[in-house]
């Protein structure tokens, strides 16, 4: 049997690591029996080969038992040309009635461009609202302001290359280890290569990017802005300024530097601002002086701000006075979350945008857009950004929305908000992959989408790389490309000809068109190259950095080599900034301040790794993370319930004892949903304070009280089929290769046979029980078994206790009977003979606590080392920092 290995991109974060399929060429087609894992693609510039876990485990995301097939309306399987038109006519009605601003897209970073681009068309260019916006504003929006304000432009200037090149790299609000990690690697290795090179991490709490840090500076959440309002100044106290730079190539300086000066003064009004020791400051300081070389990286925890935009301009101004930018290694380099984010940049998908990087303040460019479309009823004017898209939603003046690849209902601030707004629209329309989200449980039309390894089209990557996404899989049932639905509605409003597209190529080579139009190098996003491309050119598309004029078909490796900006006279602008903190601060009501984030091995709303029971392993459930002397206070352990309430809502998770917060600060990650925990939705907690400029949620900050609680028991629930009822105080559902596996809190019980009780009416196989209780410990442990094989296992402990359940989920409805020995070992726990890994540490491959352990006590002293015994930390890497902190136990047990 022969194979063909198609080379496509991965559908996470922002790096666009190339991927490669081996797909196997058989006669009876595709299917997902026959797919093998994916591996990285050697010749991609973004990754050279390499993966992270999540990319390495696609190929376990690609089956899923959730998965949405038919088209529904009120919950009812339709046809596809039943759907559509119900869809089609409450546009219709609504815009006739109310208006097109009564219409919205909500739209995402993970679908692809030519989906963004037609949705953009149809609702700016023939339904005639600009109401089209997208997950996007939750974490690039304030980045894409203040590069607009300094370039004039939404224009990335650095590369991946840059980030190895540099001899001075500021990481700021990144923790590129867990968010970026293939990209971080590259980084590790850069600094392996050049032990000179300094890396700096800016962020409130100790991540594992400090792994590489000279220096880590812990400031006050939210105070990023100051740093770099000091940097300016102390560029022009030691003489570093770039002065013929700045008076050829920009405007504004002078106001720049006046306003640091006045809102930042002196070294010790910053260090108090940001709550640093001046010592460290000036160490940067230095630094930053004696480097030219030098790359500021930053992404949410900038971005995510009531400031974020002037956070940014605070760093590029910093940039523009020294000259470091368009250099190799050298600029300000805003790193994108998404897979695609910056694609729905190109094609307008933010409410203040026009296609290719137009938007409507610029003179001319809306006329431009609409000769070029021919459109009858094009947007005049900015739309709604997301926030307040949903809080006008609420107030009935949005009618019908759009929800596309996105989760709104867990990633929006203000979740009880955005639930109203949906509750109150009279149409909600939401194209998924998955039945089951917390956002699709509101909709009224479900719209089955085609997913990774189904979709076909392009994506860009955070240094502007388009590269292909193909298609290796046929959609299962009746599963359509967004584009393609999308299409068939315009065509219902009777827009046929500016919507027939026959194939993807088609629209990618409009979009390409229409980025070359009347261009002449007025605007930074030209392909115009494309403009013509054939089918078959686009399936064979390489990767290429845009710019991709015609005549340039290499693309553009490093933007403003020629200090020439895309501004009226072609010169940056500095922006004056004032530092400010963000609105809520920590009271005596709301002591603490929320930080949030990712966790190393989940993506987004785990729609798609959910499905891998491979990612659970290294963190299987949401935490919030305290530092020891706040949990001493408050009497909370490791691992006990917590319950977080800020003046909009709480959640329930467990706690994380950790040194890497500080005092009155607390972090937890955004991932957990209504699908995998009862009470874990971070967005509950934060309001919706956005940054006036961009419209950018604060999604990074939040007031919030803590409080242990009390009266509950712990346990674990394993079970071959799902639990049809968790009347539980907390649950977590773990997804397992086997089963399902439950973390669950109980209110406090008081005998075996209550808890037995609660089981079989969460269970519907009857069968028999194994029952083992310890009067002392107040242990108890249940095994239901029907035919000889184990069903469900139950254990239950007054107090948090970490239990091995890999064997235990190997045994749910074994083909063998069950030995005596194997109902011991059940109730035990752990056979005699199965290795306990401990805590998963490198999921690639599943090495864990007590296995590095074992090996450094046989003598293993170093990192490198581990890998050679155990393989850990040799594939992806994203284990690496956790790994170092193993080998100082090497130096205790030999004192």
């Amino acid at each position: 049997m022969t194979a063909t290995i198609t080379k496509t991109t991965c559908p996470y974060c922002g790096v666009g690591c190339g991927v490669n399929v081996t797909v196997p060429n058989i006669d009876s087609g595709l299917s997902l029996d026959n797919i093998p894992p994916v591996s990285g693609d050697l010749d991609h510039p973004a990754n050279f080969g390499r993966l992270c876990v999540k990319g390495s485990s696609l190929a376990q995301t690609l089956q899923s038992d959730d998965r949405l097939l038919v088209p529904t309306v009120k919950g009812e399987a339709v046809s596809w040309e039943s759907a559509v038109d119900t869809v089609s006519e409450k546009i219709a009605q609504v815009v006739k009635d109310h208006g097109p601003d009564a219409f919205a897209f909500y739209l995402s970073g993970q679908i692809l461009t030519e989906d963004y681009y037609v949705a953009n068309k149809l609702a700016k260019g023939f339904i005639g609202t600009a109401n089209v916006d997208t997950n996007s504003r939750l974490c690039m929006a304030s980045a894409v302001v203040g590069y607009k304000r300094a370039f004039g432009s939404d224009t990335v200037p650095c590369n991946y290359e840059d980030l190895e090149l540099c001899d001075l790299l500021i990481m700021v609000g990144s923790n590129a280890a867990w968010t970026h990690p293939i990209l971080y690697q590259r980084i590790v290795a850069a600094k392996k290569q050049r032990p000179n090179m300094k890396v700096v991490v800016i962020d409130p709490r100790e991540t594992a990017t400090c792994d590489i840090a000279d220096l880590h500076l812990a400031i006050r959440p939210g105070s990023d802005a100051a740093v770099f309002s000091f940097l300016l100044q102390h560029s022009v106290d030691v003489g570093v300024l770039d002065s013929a730079f700045i008076s050829r190539h920009t405007n504004g300086f002078k106001e720049a530097l006046n306003q640091a000066t006045e809102s930042t003064p002196t070294l010790s009004s910053v260090a108090n601002f940001c709550d640093i020791s001046e010592q460290d400051l000036l160490l940067l300081a230095s630094w930053w002086a004696k480097t030219e070389k030098t790359v500021s990286f930053y992404s949410q925890g900038v971005n995510q701000s009531a400031s974020g935009v002037d956070k940014c301009n605070a760093i590029i101004n910093c940039h523009l006075a020294t000259g470091r930018i368009g250099k190799e290694g050298a600029g300000p380099f805003s790193i994108t979350g998404q897979p695609n984010a910056m694609g729905g940049r190109e094609v307008g998908g933010l409410a203040n945008q026009l296609a290719a990087h137009m938007d409507f303040a610029t003179p001319g460019a809306q006329e431009l857009v609409q000769r070029f479309w021919q459109a009858p009823n094009m947007a005049t004017e900015n739309g709604l950004k997301a926030v307040d898209l949903f809080q006008a939603m609420e107030e009935g003046k949005i009618k019908v929305v759009w929800i596309m690849s996105t989760n709104p209902m867990v990633s929006m601030p203000d979740t009880a908000q955005v639930r109203r707004a949906l509750e109150k629209c009279e149409l909600v329309i939401v194209s998924d992959c998955k039945a089951h989200t917390d956002t699709t449980a509101m909709a009224d039309v479900l719209f089955p989408a085609t997913g990774w390894s189904e979709k076909d089209g392009t994506v860009t990557n955070s240094e502007r790389r388009i590269s292909r996404q193909r298609g290796l899989l046929p959609a299962p049932g009746e599963a359509k490309h967004d584009w393609w639905v999308i299409c068939k509605v315009a065509k219902c409003l009777g827009y046929q000809s500016a919507f027939s597209y026959r194939n993807v190529h088609e629209i990618f080579a409009e979009h390409a068109g229409l980025s070359e139009f009347e261009n002449s190098g007025k605007r930074d996003f030209d392909i115009g190259h494309f403009s013509r491309i054939t089918k078959e050119e686009y399936d064979a598309l390489i990767p290429v950095q845009w710019p991709v004029p015609k005549g340039r078909p290499e693309g553009t490796k490093r933007m403003f080599e020629d200090a020439r900006f895309f501004t009226p006279d072609n010169r940056a602008r500095f922006i004056p900034i004032t530092p400010t903190l963000p609105i809520h601060q920590a009271t005596p009501e709301w002591p603490f301040t929320l930080n949030t984030g990712r966790v190393r091995d989940q993506w987004h709303t785990m729609t798609r790794t959910g499905d891998a029971a491979l990612l659970t392993k290294h963190t299987d459930q949401p935490y919030v993370e305290v530092h020891p002397k706040d949990a001493k206070r408050l009497e909370i352990s490791d691992k006990s319930l917590v319950r977080l309430t800020s003046p909009y809502g709480e959640a329930l998770l467990k706690a994380k004892i950790s040194r890497a917060v500080s005092p009155g600060n607390v972090f937890t990650p955004i991932h957990w949903t209504l699908q995998f925990a009862n009470a874990a939705v971070v967005s509950n907690l934060i309001p919706q304070v956005a940054d006036p400029l961009s419209g950018q949620p604060e999604s990074k900050h939040a007031q919030v009280k803590l409080e242990a609680v009390k009266n509950i028991a712990y346990g674990v629930v394993i079970s071959a089929e799902p639990l049809q009822t968790l009347d539980f105080t907390y649950w977590c559902r773990v997804p397992s290769e086997q089963g399902y596996h439950y973390e669950v809190v109980w209110s406090e019980c008081e005998n075996v046979a209550s808890i037995q009780a609660m089981l079989e009416g969460s269970i519907q196989s009857q069968g028999e029980w194994l029952e083992y209780t310890n009067p002392k410990t107040h242990q108890i442990r249940l095994a239901q078994i029907v035919n000889q094989r184990l069903v469900s296992v139950s254990y239950l402990h007054p107090a948090p206790e970490s239990i091995s359940c890999d064997w235990l989920e190997s045994k749910l409805m074994n083909k063998e009977a069950l030995s005596d020995l194997d109902r011991m070992a059940i109730l035990v726990g752990l056979p005699a003979n199965v290795e306990d890994k401990g805590a998963i540490v490198c999921s690639c491959f599943q090495i864990g606590t007590k296995q590095i352990e074992k090996a450094i006590k046989e003598g293993v002293c170093s990192v490198e080392a581990l890998g050679s015994r155990l393989k850990c930390g040799t594939n992806c890497g994203s284990c690496l920092p956790e790994l170092k902190h193993f080998i100082p136990i090497k130096t205790e047990l030999s004192a």
